[in-house]
């Protein structure tokens, strides 16, 4: 790779490699490199014809973003981390549950810092070459809501010595060789489902490097921080229970599905997870070396962490009121749009999203704010006043995995109908990016009434499962009352290679190992099709551009 500056996906694409090795299901394959894609020109929200466009001298860029989604940065070794589910992926009522473990996620935290280190040398967009004006990054930075997790990504976000072992010294989890069952792939060695199916290879000595301490680079631009499910929830989707707190910071780990469990006559496991996980801890376990560092965290301690590190913006994102009132959600100006944070989470549990009441009147405010007009809910045409600016939204679930509210939400939860019918109100909403799904996925958000009119939905790829790339976001002002979201996918700078010594080393191998996963590795839908990646998506301007400036700051 360049030293000077990483290259991008328009000029050399990974993929699928040779055979190194094979199974009896599948080879496990080495990841090589294709050919770069160019940007393929998407219309859908503005048909104007070729000519519409201007050339490159009358661009002007407007914002430049990077966004990052779905780290799931582990602690391997936790108590309350039910990966004997793994066990059960073949049985239909634990579909949604199973897979809970990956060969490759000892090694996330080294490809969070080779993608940290590689966005550091980016010198700009690669369209506009404008700076990166901030990193946002849409949740799911831990896997399992613990404190240890949350302070790994503090530490490789902002830098500082990343600590990815807990309990004792001497590494206690499922991928060891002496841990019950065949579910788990054993780098040392051993029989396991993933060598024998799967052809996976032998590292022996690869668990103890990669959970050794390092020292992360952290990013050299301002981040914003979002609130996703695995930030709240269990794996994503059980609530935080007194028992399963002091389970979190015990001796003991369940390796297997409690048997009274299985007798019960309704037993649906996925609804017991969402209420009760730790009843899942029930059955035979084995010892391990507590750590009171693993303990729960609440939506509060997670906001307030983000304001210890002195990084930049203080809080990245979160405000006072925020850490007053125990939201989530806030909004931050840059000099041409307002980006607006949405909490989506439901922390009493699954791994859906919605939208609470009093949330969407913020979320209506917050939009008023940067409308001289609007579309009240009644179909007036409100005046009000305040200043243009162009709106980016963004949140870890998306329009697919927004449910529509629930019955037992005393808050009054809304889905993807209620908050599309709110933001197609206001013609200033040009983007909204999220993750959750690990896919990359594109879709033009029509405006129900209006012709050539709505906004681009952007969701991003995670970094823990394959492609584990990142997304840069240009908006550009087009000169010609048209704008231009410019996505270009982007890998972190490590050779792809099996090695296992350096930190690169490692995040490259992490690379390798995700893209073997059978379910969600090179042959799955992750990586998105040719018009999911690097595009251009046009639309038309909301309102007349005029260079206009204004200065940056967080909103409660």
């Amino acid at each position: 790779m360049s030293a000077r500056r990483p290259r991008t996906t328009l000029e050399r694409t990974l993929r699928a490699g040779g055979s190194i090795s094979s199974g009896t299901h599948a080879a496990y394959r080495s990841v090589s490199l294709g050919p770069g894609e160019r940007h393929l020109r998407r219309d859908d929200l503005a048909p104007l014809g070729p000519e519409a466009v201007g050339g490159l001298s009358t661009r002007r860029p407007l914002a430049c973003l990077a966004h990052v989604t779905d780290l799931q940065i582990a602690d391997v070794q936790s108590p309350a981390r039910f990966e004997f589910f793994n066990e059960l992926m073949d049985v239909p009522a634990f579909k949604a549950l199973a897979p809970t473990q990956r060969p490759q996620e000892a090694l996330t935290a080294h490809a969070v810092d080779s993608m940290v280190r590689t966005l550091n040398r980016l010198s700009g967009g690669p369209v506009t070459g404008a700076p990166i004006d901030a990193v946002v990054t849409t949740g799911d930075a831990i896997d399992n809501a613990q404190w240890n997790e949350t302070e790994m990504f503090l530490a490789l976000l902002e830098g500082g010595r990343v600590r990815p072992r807990s309990g004792g010294p001497i590494y206690q989890g499922v991928q060891s060789q002496v841990w019950p069952g065949t579910a788990f792939w054993r780098p040392d060695g051993g029989r396991d489902m993933w060598r024998e199916r799967y052809g996976f290879p032998t590292h022996p000595g690869l668990l103890d490097r990669a959970l050794e301490e390092f020292e992360a680079a952290g990013l050299r631009y301002p981040w914003l921080a979002c609130y996703g499910n695995h930030e709240a929830l269990a794996q994503g989707m059980g609530g935080i229970t007194e028992a399963l707190g002091r389970l979190l910071v015990g001796d003991r780990k369940p390796v297997a599905l409690p048997a009274q469990l299985l007798r019960e006559r309704s037993f649906d496991p996925v609804a017991h997870f969402i209420s009760s996980p730790d009843h899942f801890a029930t059955g035979l376990h084995r010892p391990l070396t507590a750590d009171p560092a693993r303990r729960p965290i609440t939506r509060c301690e997670f906001i307030d962490a983000h304001f210890r590190d002195g990084g930049q913006p203080s809080g990245h994102g979160f405000t006072a009121a925020n850490r007053r009132d125990g939201t989530a959600y806030y909004s931050y100006d840059l000099p041409h749009v307002r980006l607006i944070s949405l909490d989506t989470n439901y922390v009493a549990g699954g791994a859906q999203g919605s939208v609470n009441g009093e949330q969407m009147r913020w979320l209506e405010e917050q939009l008023v704010d940067v409308h001289s007009q609007y579309d009240a809910a009644d179909g007036r045409v409100v005046q009000t006043g305040s200043d243009d600016r162009l709106v980016v939204v963004f949140s870890h679930h998306g329009s697919d995995t927004l449910g529509s509210g629930r019955a037992t939400d005393p808050e009054g939860g809304h889905g993807t109908v209620s908050l599309l019918r709110l933001l197609h109100r206001f013609q200033n909403v040009v983007l909204w990016l999220n993750g959750h799904t690990h896919t990359n996925t594109i879709r033009p958000q029509r405006h129900p009434h209006r012709t050539s009119a709505g906004f681009w939905e952007v969701t991003t790829c995670a970094i823990v499962d394959w492609p584990c790339q990142a997304r840069l976001v240009e908006i550009v002002d087009n000169g010609d009352e048209t704008l231009s979201v410019v996505c270009t996918m982007l890998d972190h700078d490590s050779s792809p290679g099996s090695t296992a010594g350096s930190s690169a080393q490692l995040a490259a191998l992490h690379r390798e190992l995700a893209g073997n996963v059978p379910w969600a590795g090179f042959d799955s839908p992750n990586r998105g099709a040719v018009s999911d990646r690097n595009v251009e998506l046009r639309l038309r301007s909301p309102f007349t551009l005029n260079g206009r400036a204004s200065g940056q700051r967080a909103r409660p």
